[in-house]
């Protein structure tokens, strides 16, 4: 048996590292001088948009949605309709999970081939630079590849928190996708039919990135864009973390109690047509990272809604004009997240290597 489980060297896991009490970040985790975050960075001042979802009607959310989604490609939502009991419970619960003894955790050890259970590294090229951090993946949707007996048993309650806060979750990127479309102009179902209607997918990673002797050396979470349709991030509410790139600059996320951070994902960016002189007028998917801290650890919960894995992917029809070509060649989701889990993080380097010559 592959005492690696598949990947091309041996894990090691960050939080032992951590928990080591270990002065100096090993090499591998050390980044680049121009890939390091930077008090400037961290200091900048912009802040992503923040949408009141109790206080719109639908035009006003697909308005405020639609914008945010222009300018930044991010946004947080506030009384989005998700109990915070739950959203709290969900968060208290997963870290319970990473505090367990580390032999609990490795029965979950996961593999490059699907990346579901417990990990500490994405990419396989062997000698790559490490990220910071240990996560869970988990499938949500379809059905035919959700499997319990792959979720965590310990603790108790986690695999019925986990489904319920899933649920809520799906409901709310309905909403979002809804709202998107109608702000394009089309059809508010246009996007999610897109996507396969019901036949969508849904995944769930649980980001744990312990204290780091050493942070501004390292990243818990190098640069990139979401590989798949939609990203609804839930991060600890007081431990800065997530920045955002806007033009040149790192933007440091403010992080609102029981809010969710959501982003546009490459899927689609794919489903737009693109020129330069429009590029005000689309949905782009926008590189983002993560910092990691020496004093705290901080939690986040990522819910990637997808679309289904095998329905190539090509902008929508009825936004294509001689002046607004297609960009990206059809692709469904299988292939495209295949590439990425062989590349790892690439900043926008993986979309953008898509592009159809014009």
């Amino acid at each position: 048996m592959d005492s690696n489980h598949g990947w091309p060297e041996p894990i090691i896991r960050v939080q032992s590292l951590s928990e080591s009490g270990t002065e100096t970040i090993p090499t591998r985790y050390i980044k680049p001088p121009s890939d390091r975050p930077s008090i400037e960075a961290s200091s900048y001042t912009l802040s992503i948009p923040v949408i009141d979802l109790s206080a719109m009607s639908k035009e006003e959310m697909a308005s405020a949605v639609s914008a945010a989604c222009r300018e930044w490609g991010f946004f947080q939502v506030v009384n989005h309709g998700v109990r915070p009991e739950l959203v709290r419970h969900g968060q208290e619960i997963w870290r319970g999970f990473f505090h367990l003894p580390i032999e609990e955790k490795q029965r979950y050890a996961n593999s490059p081939t699907t990346y579901e259970g417990y990990g500490s590294r994405l990419g396989v090229e062997k000698g790559a630079s490490l990220d910071w951090g240990d996560y869970y993946f988990l499938h949500v949707l379809p059905s035919c590849l959700k499997n319990h007996e792959k979720w965590p048993a310990l603790p108790p309650d986690l695999r019925d928190i986990t489904d319920e806060y899933s649920r809520e979750l799906l409901n709310l990127c309905g909403r979002v996708m809804e709202a998107m479309s109608f702000g394009l102009g089309l059809d508010p179902t246009r996007l999610q039919e897109s996507f396969g209607g019901t036949e969508v997918g849904a995944c769930l990673r649980v980001n744990y990135y312990p204290k780091c002797p050493q942070p501004e050396l390292t990243l818990g979470l190098s640069s990139h864009s979401d590989p798949g349709g939609m990203t609804v991030l839930l991060v600890d509410n007081h431990v800065r973390g997530l920045q955002v790139r806007k033009g040149s600059d790192w933007v440091t996320v403010e992080p609102i109690r029981d809010a969710f951070i959501l982003n546009v994902g490459d899927q689609i960016q794919s489903l737009f047509p693109f020129c330069q002189v429009l590029s005000n007028a689309i949905y782009k998917s926008v590189e983002h990272r993560v910092m990691v801290n020496a004093a705290n650890e901080r939690l986040s919960m990522a819910f990637f809604y997808n679309p289904k894995a095998d329905l190539p992917l090509s902008p929508i029809r009825e936004l294509i004009t001689p002046d607004r070509p297609a960009l990206y060649k059809p692709m469904s989701f299988n292939e495209y997240r295949l590439y990425i889990r062989q590349r790892g993080p690439r900043g926008k380097s993986q979309v953008e290597s898509l592009k159809t010559s014009q």
